[in-house]
C-alpha cells in the first residue's frame, strides 16, 4: 500500500491494514511531512499521535510538486496494490496524477480517496474538519443539552466515518478480486467522512422514514432524556471530578441500582415525563455524589445494574478488563525507549510492531525496489526531489 494521507483518517486506515499484514509505505513531502510529526508531546522529534498511527510503516519522502517526484510515484505504482489519499478533491488532478494517469501506471490499482464531503457534489472542494462533517451528518445535533450541541470527545467522522469505511471498502474490493488470476481492473473508491458519520444514524433515520420524530437533543432515551441513562459526578476531590456512567434502562437494572441506593421504583420511572425524569436525576445525583468513584466502583461491582466508572485516558491501561484482554502492548524502540501502544481490536496480536519511521527513513530502499540505481538516487537527492534520513 502507498499511503499519501496525513493526520488521522488515512493513517488510521492504513494502520489497521498494516496490523492485518499489509506492507504500508507512507509517502510524505520533503518539507515538514505529516503535520502530526511536529505535534507535542514528542520523543526524538516524533509526536506521540504520529508514532501511534504510523507504527509498522515505511517512509518515503518525495516532492510531488516536482515533475520528477511525480515520476517517482508512477514508477512505484506497478509494485503496489492500493493507493490511499486524503487530499482535497482535485489536488492530485492538478498535479497531473489523474485517474487516467494512475491507471496507465498500474491498470489493477485500487485508489481509495478519503475526503470530508466526497469527490462530487457542491461541497466537494470545501474545507472542513471533523466538527463540520459531523454537523452536516446529523451526529453533532444529537449530543449535548436542549440548548447547545456538544462536541464529541472523539473524532467520529474522521475515524468511524472515514478510516473504518475506507478500510471496509479496500478489504471488500480485494476480496472481490479473489485469487491472483482474478479480475483486477482499476478501481477508484470515494469515501466521504460526512456520509460515513451519517451512517451511524441508520436506526434513527429508519424510524424517521416510518413517520417517527427525530430524537430531541437532551430529551431522547439515549441522549439525556432519561435519568437511567447518563453520567453522574462522584465526591472525588480532583479537578473536574470523577464520574459514573449509568445505563440502567431495563427495569431489572434500574431496580437493582435503586434498590442498592434504598430508593423506590415506580412504573412512571420508565416514562417520558420530563419533570419526573428531572426529579429522578436529582435523586441519583444526590446519592452518587456522597461517595468517591472508587467507592461506587467497589460497591456496585457485583450489582447487575449497568454502572461503570468513566475512565480518564491515563487510567485505561490499568483497568482489569483491558489488562485481561491485552488491549495495550509495549512497543520496543531502541532509539526512543519503550512505549505503551493500543492494540487494535482485530482478534490477533498486532503485526505492525516496528517503531514509526523517521521521515524518508526508507526512501533509498523503496526507490531501489522500483529499479532506481545509485546514480539516479543521488541525482534525485541533489535536486531535492526525494529526502532520506
Amino acid at each position: 500500500m502507498l499511503d499519501l494521507s496525513r493526520l488521522l483518517p488515512g493513517p488510521f486506515c492504513t494502520l489497521i491494514l498494516a496490523d492485518l499484514g499489509a506492507e504500508v509505505t507512507k509517502v510524505e513531502d520533503t518539507g515538514g511531512g505529516d503535520y502530526l510529526r511536529a505535534m507535542p508531546p514528542q520523543r526524538d522529534g516524533l509526536g506521540g499521535a504520529f508514532y501511534a498511527l504510523n507504527r509498522g510503516k515505511r517512509s518515503l519522502s518525495v516532492d510531488l510538486k516536482q515533475a520528477e517526484g511525480r515520476e517517482v510515484l508512477l514508477r512505484l505504482l506497478p509494485h503496489y496494490d492500493v493507493l490511499v489519499e486524503s487530499f482535497r478533491p482535485g489536488v492530485l488532478d492538478r498535479l497531473g496524477l489523474t485517474p487516467e494517469v494512475l491507471e496507465g501506471a498500474n491498470p489493477a490499482l485500487i485508489v481509495c480517496r478519503i475526503s470530508g464531503y466526497g469527490q462530487s457534489g457542491p461541497l466537494a472542494r470545501r474545507a472542513g474538519h471533523d466538527i463540520n462533517f459531523q454537523a452536516l451528518a446529523g451526529t453533532l445535533a444529537l449530543g449535548g443539552d436542549a440548548s447547545t450541541p456538544a462536541i464529541p470527545g472523539a473524532q467520529l467522522a474522521d475515524v468511524a466515518g472515514g478510516a473504518l469505511w475506507a478500510t471496509i471498502r479496500i478489504l471488500a474490493t480485494l476480496a472481490q478480486r479473489g485469487p491472483p488470476a482474478g479480475h483486477r481492473a482499476f478501481t477508484d473508491l470515494d469515501v466521504s467522512m460526512t456520509e460515513g458519520a451519517m451512517s451511524l444514524l441508520l436506526p434513527w433515520l429508519g424510524d424517521l422514514a416510518f413517520g417517527g420524530l427525530p430524537p430531541r437533543r437532551g430529551a431522547g432515551v439515549l441522549n439525556g432524556g432519561r435519568a437511567a441513562y447518563g453520567t453522574y459526578r462522584c465526591a472525588d476531590d480532583v479537578s473536574g471530578g470523577r464520574h459514573l456512567a449509568v445505563g440502567a434502562l431495563e427495569p431489572k437494572f434500574w431496580q437493582a441500582l435503586r434498590g442498592h441506593l434504598n430508593q423506590p421504583v415506580a412504573m412512571s420511572d420508565f416514562g417520558d415525563d420530563e419533570e419526573h425524569q428531572a426529579a429522578l436525576r436529582e435523586q441519583l445525583a444526590d446519592a452518587l455524589g456522597t461517595s468517591s468513584r472508587a467507592h461506587w466502583w467497589s460497591a456496585l461491582e457485583t450489582v447487575d445494574a449497568c454502572v461503570e466508572p468513566v475512565l480518564e485516558l491515563d487510567e485505561l491501561a490499568d483497568h482489569p478488563q483491558h489488562r485481561a484482554r491485552g488491549s495495550f502492548f509495549e512497543l520496543e524502540d531502541p532509539q526512543r525507549g519503550p512505549s505503551e501502544q493500543l492494540t487494535l481490536p482485530l482478534g490477533e496480536p498486532p503485526l505492525a510492531t516496528t517503531p514509526a519511521p523517521r521521515q524518508g527513513e526508507h526512501s533509498a530502499a523503496i526507490l531501489a525496489e522500483a529499479g532506481y540505481d545509485d546514480h539516479e538516487l543521488q541525482s534525485l537527492l541533489q535536486r531535492r526531489v526525494v529526502r532520506t534520513s
